[in-house]
């Protein structure tokens, strides 16, 4: 059952918290990974290396897909798979900020069913479960219920706003942006901000977590085509994110197909 993924997925991420901060960021040993794939530090990888002895040893029927492991194409065969970043937003981490995350997740068939994202130095736990609402530290959450998409506050890389994306114009709302993709899209599904979208084409497991905790809290996401999120693919990549409410969603949707 998602409840029980869950909980498990709590427990886990919770310890990742509890490794990861007995590292320091700046101290930590850090170097590049091949083919401009940016930083990975020694944090992410004894995270990673908890992570599957604790999840898999629980779950020993369900696939495994992580940033910190080589994609194994078994997972494939299986109707359950986890879904991992150790640590979201590695940059900010080995940086120093306290604004990175924990994001873990369990897909059923290609659909999110149980998803976490913890960030231990803010002391924010996201959960949510298929069917059980989405939660911020044991409170239900939802997203904004902003009427449009002028003005609107959205989380997005300067990178997003060039013209060449905008086939009309650039839509005139606020941006703000924070490291990690997991935590943008937590911080849409609590309301924090209207929407969010990243054009860039996106690895599963930067936002599994968040597609199920965006849904579950009654926020709309897809890619950026508008086509709901399929995970456990056999490239893991999406064609970027867009979440919001209802009206930003639509808007943005509409905005990208202007001709």
């Amino acid at each position: 059952m998602p409840e029980r993924d869950l909980s498990l997925l709590i427990e886990a991420a919770e310890a990742a918290g509890d490794v990861a901060l007995g590292y320091t960021g700046k101290t930590a040993k850090r170097w590049e990974k091949p083919d401009g794939a940016g930083p990975v530090t020694e944090a992410d990888l004894a995270v990673n290396d908890m992570l599957a002895s604790k999840l898999r040893a629980a779950r020993p029927d369900y696939g495994w897909l992580s940033e910190e492991n080589e994609d194994d194409p078994e997972r494939l065969n299986r109707d359950k798979v986890f879904i991992i970043d150790p640590i979201d937003g590695t940059r900010s981490f080995a940086d120093g900020s306290r604004t990175w995350a924990h994001a873990l997740a369990v897909a059923e068939r290609g659909v999110v069913t149980a998803a976490v994202i913890y960030l231990p130095q803010r002391d924010l736990l996201y959960t949510a479960a298929w069917g059980e609402g989405a939660s911020l530290n044991g409170d239900k959450v939802a997203p904004t219920k902003a009427d449009a998409l002028d003005g609107a506050a959205i989380l997005a890389t300067k990178a997003n706003l060039d013209p060449r994306h905008w086939p009309g114009s650039v839509p005139s709302f606020r941006r703000s942006h924070r490291p990690s993709l997991a935590y943008r899209m937590a911080l849409v599904a609590e309301g924090r901000f209207d929407g969010m979208l990243t054009f860039m084409p996106a690895w599963e497991w930067d936002i599994a977590a968040g597609d199920l905790i965006l849904r579950e809290a009654g926020a709309r996401i897809t890619d950026k085509a508008g086509a709901a999120l399929q995970f456990n693919n056999p490239r893991p990549k999406l064609d970027g994110v867009i979440a919001g409410g209802t009206t930003v969603h639509q808007e943005i949707l509409a905005a990208l197909r202007i001709k």
